[in-house]
Order: C-alpha cells, then sequence, then structure tokens
C-alpha cells in the first residue's frame, strides 16, 4: 500500500460540505468514487478539515492508501477527468507512511471575503459576503488583533448540545483552546478580506469571528469588548455567523 497526498481546490456552493452524510453530494464523497473508478479500490480520502456546505478551499488536503502502482501524474488526471468540475485536484504526490492530512496538520489558514462595492458582479457572488454597510475598518482591525495568541474559543463555535449537557458555566474547555498566529483585516479594492491562520479552528469558529468583527464595525460592540467574550465562553456573548459564501480555506501547512 502506498500512501498519497493530494491537494484539492473547490467551489464548495453546491456540495453539503467535506464530510461524507448519507444522501447528500460531499467533497469527500465525491472524491471517494472517482478514486474507485479509477483505480477500482474503495478508499475514504481523510482530509484536513471538514469545510462547511457551501465552504470553498483553494488548497485542501487529503491522505489516503491505494495499491494500485499508478504514477501520480496519471492519478491527477485520471482523477480531473472524472471528478465534477467544481471540484480539481492541484497536485498528487507519494507521502511518508506516517503522513495523515489532518493529524499531521502544524497550521491553516482561511479567508473571508466581504464586497463592498454598491453592485455585486454576479461572477462573485458565489463567492462574497455582499454587504454595503458603513464599517469601521480600524476598529475591525484592533478587534481582530485581539484574538491572536493562545485562547479558548468555546465563544466563537458552533454550539455543542451533547456538551452544553455535561457543563454549565463559564468553565474552560481545553478542547477548544486554540493558537492563531496572524488574524488581520486587508483592503484591496472593493474587497475586504479577513485573514486569519492557526494550529486549529472550532466548527464555524471564523464565520462566527467575522460575524462578530461586523458587529465591532458597526459600532454594535467595542473592539476592547472582545477580551470578555472570550472568557465569557459563551456562544450568546458573540455575534452572529456570517454566511458560508464568502469562506475559503487558503492553506494548510504541514
Amino acid at each position: 500500500m502506498s500512501n498519497w497526498k493530494l491537494t484539492l481546490a473547490y467551489d464548495g456552493t453546491d456540495f453539503h460540505g467535506w464530510q461524507v452524510q448519507p444522501g447528500l453530494i460531499t467533497i469527500q464523497g465525491e472524491l471517494a468514487s472517482a478514486i474507485e473508478r479509477v483505480t477500482s479500490e474503495w478508499t475514504l480520502p481523510q482530509g484536513s478539515g471538514r469545510t462547511d456546505a457551501g465552504v470553498h478551499a483553494r488548497a485542501q488536503v487529503a491522505s489516503f492508501a491505494l495499491a494500485a502502482p499508478i504514477p501520480p501524474q496519471n492519478l491527477l488526471r485520471a482523477l480531473n477527468r472524472t471528478l465534477p468540475s467544481p471540484i480539481r485536484v492541484l497536485t498528487a504526490e507519494h507521502a511518508a507512511p506516517d503522513f495523515h492530512a489532518r493529524h499531521s496538520v502544524r497550521s491553516k489558514t482561511y479567508e473571508y471575503r466581504l464586497f463592498r462595492g454598491e453592485i455585486c458582479p454576479p461572477w462573485l457572488t458565489r463567492y462574497v459576503y455582499a454587504l454595503n454597510w458603513p464599517l469601521d475598518v480600524e476598529k475591525m482591525q484592533q478587534a481582530a488583533s485581539l484574538i491572536i495568541g493562545e485562547h479558548d474559543f468555546t465563544s466563537f463555535a458552533a454550539t455543542d448540545p451533547d456538551l452544553s449537557q455535561r457543563q454549565s458555566g463559564p468553565e474552560p474547555q481545553p478542547g477548544n483552546v486554540r493558537t492563531l498566529v496572524s488574524s488581520c483585516w486587508i483592503e484591496e479594492a472593493d474587497l475586504l478580506i479577513y485573514k486569519v491562520r492557526g494550529n486549529g479552528f472550532l466548527h464555524h469558529m471564523v464565520r462566527n469571528l467575522v460575524g462578530t468583527f461586523l458587529d465591532v464595525g458597526r459600532g454594535h460592540i467595542a473592539p476592547a469588548d472582545i477580551p470578555a467574550i472570550l472568557s465569557r465562553r459563551s456562544r450568546s456573548a458573540a455575534g452572529a455567523t456570517a454566511p458560508a459564501r464568502g469562506l475559503f480555506l487558503d492553506s494548510v501547512e504541514y
């Protein structure tokens, strides 16, 4: 058996996220089916993370094992002929036996894109959150800088009903601690881009951060409120979840 590493890009609009789900079209499911059609082997590729329904990727990484002695370039070409057009394999290569797309990750970078112009071009609507509210970007930048470092990000994680039943009050949840090494807003013409890099991200974490920073930009909360939101360890303390369409998994580092 050979261990493989694929790097993929995809438009997540028409998929129910990465993870296989019964009766639903997913990236993982489409990739597994394509591998089986090409090699006649069934394997479930493991991704670096489980992007949600509607979320895109520029460089998702997947790993799996195959017995077929197929050259990497042949596998890449064959998969791209077989996969639906919104999913492309960018690279295919052999990996070390102990490489695992998720467990071997050292850091990931996500981008969230806001369109700030008056009229969003139709060819961008699937890939941005279009809004032209007045925003104080300087205050949003201040807020973004306050989450750099190691924190418990429970306030920015999608609610886990099982966890909420087991815990009461703002107690530390070690499983929700992550370290972010960069967090900033970048202005590019009509785009306002949030870029964040860290050793891991919780379910809906980036979208919840963006929703909260938008509250800062609109003057609903102050940048100085961010540490208190973190310390409350409650999803109700933070802002709304930004739409999936603006989010991209930008890169994964090993």
